[in-house]
């Protein structure tokens, strides 16, 4: 399929005043151009160009989709985007459909700016906090990925339009915002406990404000959690950014307290999984495979973190006591019962 991201770009430029909200939001559509996967596990990609010479400013996602059709979508700021198709495959080590072509999500300049899963809603930013994209910035392109998980509805000839609606303004935003993934390889042997953790330390001379995260498994995840981790003296002092069950909605929740990153911190997350399976269970792109995620969403003055992941090799070959951490606090990291949703709080978790 050749793709007329030149045209998608002027699409963006004049979306007309009945898109406008009253508080000057625009909104913009971006839908997989009524795909027909074919396959299970089938990952697609589709892109908009941002115009190079005027800056937007994403304050809100609206998800356009059900999980009962999509398995998870994900946005990513690119540089470029990994081809110039209208829609590809790209789901690395799922299985590609026949007839379209496969590649990378973002050919350059690869970051996650927005994800969804199980039925997600609307995600509002803070007053004052846009993801800067198009001018001058880094991201020239958005990508949206969806995986299939399931292609049944599709047997009767019916297509898709899963995707995001972008709130926007062009007038500049104080803070800027970005999302730090946290993730892990590894394995979980059959009928057992398994922790898969992954830490980082920031090295970046910022001042970070994390204000939600998301966490992200497949059916074994009990409890993903995350943490920041600061040295005194010998020991480490553990502060919970937030943790959740990942089999409820996977929206972006209000972190646990209001705290801050600064350079030397170190941000530690684990997930919790559980398997009764009599197999081993590895970290993959399907369904049958698991995934270990922690989204950390944040604002800083300024340009955001130059680095946008953070990923272990995780069990058996990494744990956060290989990686030198302290006082590590495993039964609140593994346990559920510190108050921290949404509700709990008395917060709308629509409007972080």
């Amino acid at each position: 399929m050749a793709c007329c991201v030149e045209v998608l770009a002027l699409v963006l430029l004049i979306v007309t005043a009945s898109a406008t909200t009253p508080d000057t939001l625009q909104k913009f559509p971006l839908l997989m151009p009524h795909v027909k996967p074919e396959r299970a596990e089938t990952y697609f990609c589709t892109p908009i160009r941002i115009d190079p010479t005027q800056e937007y400013y994403i304050t809100a996602f609206q998800p356009n989709a059900s999980m009962d059709t999509a398995h998870h979508m994900l946005l990513y700021g690119c540089e470029t985007p990994g081809t110039d198709e209208e829609v590809w495959n790209c789901g690395e080590m799922a299985l590609a459909q026949p007839g379209i072509k496969s590649a990378a999500v973002c050919g350059s300049g690869s970051q996650v700016i927005y994800a969804w899963a199980r039925d997600a809603p609307k995600l509002v930013l803070p007053e004052g906090v846009a993801f800067k994209v198009g001018g001058k910035s880094p991201i020239q392109y958005i990508v949206l990925q969806v995986h299939y998980a399931s292609v049944e509805k599709f047997k009767d000839g019916s297509t898709d339009d899963s995707g995001v609606f972008l709130y926007y303004t062009e007038t500049p935003q104080p803070k800027a915002a970005g999302v730090l993934l946290m993730g892990t390889g590894g394995r979980i042997n059959p009928n057992s406990v398994e922790y898969m953790e992954t830490a980082c330390t920031i090295n970046e001379d910022k001042v970070i404000h994390p204000f939600a995260f998301r966490t992200h498994t497949h059916a074994l995840g009990r409890v993903v959690s995350g943490y920041k981790v600061t040295r005194k003296g010998y020991a480490d002092e553990w502060e919970l950014i937030g943790k959740k069950d990942p089999q409820l909605p996977q929206m972006f929740y209000p972190v646990a307290k209001d705290l801050v990153l600064r350079k030397g911190d170190t941000v530690a997350a684990r997930c919790t999984m559980e398997s009764k399976r009599d197999r081993t269970t590895r970290v993959g792109s399907t369904n049958e495979d698991e995934m270990c995620n922690f989204y950390m969403m944040y604002w800083t003055n300024g340009n955001i973190m130059k680095k946008k992941t953070c990923f272990s090799l995780g069990p058996p070959f990494y744990y956060w006591t290989r990686g030198g951490l302290s006082n590590i606090p495993d039964r609140d990291a593994s346990s559920l019962s510190v108050g921290t949703s949404a509700q709990e709080q008395g917060i709308d978790p629509h409007q972080i």
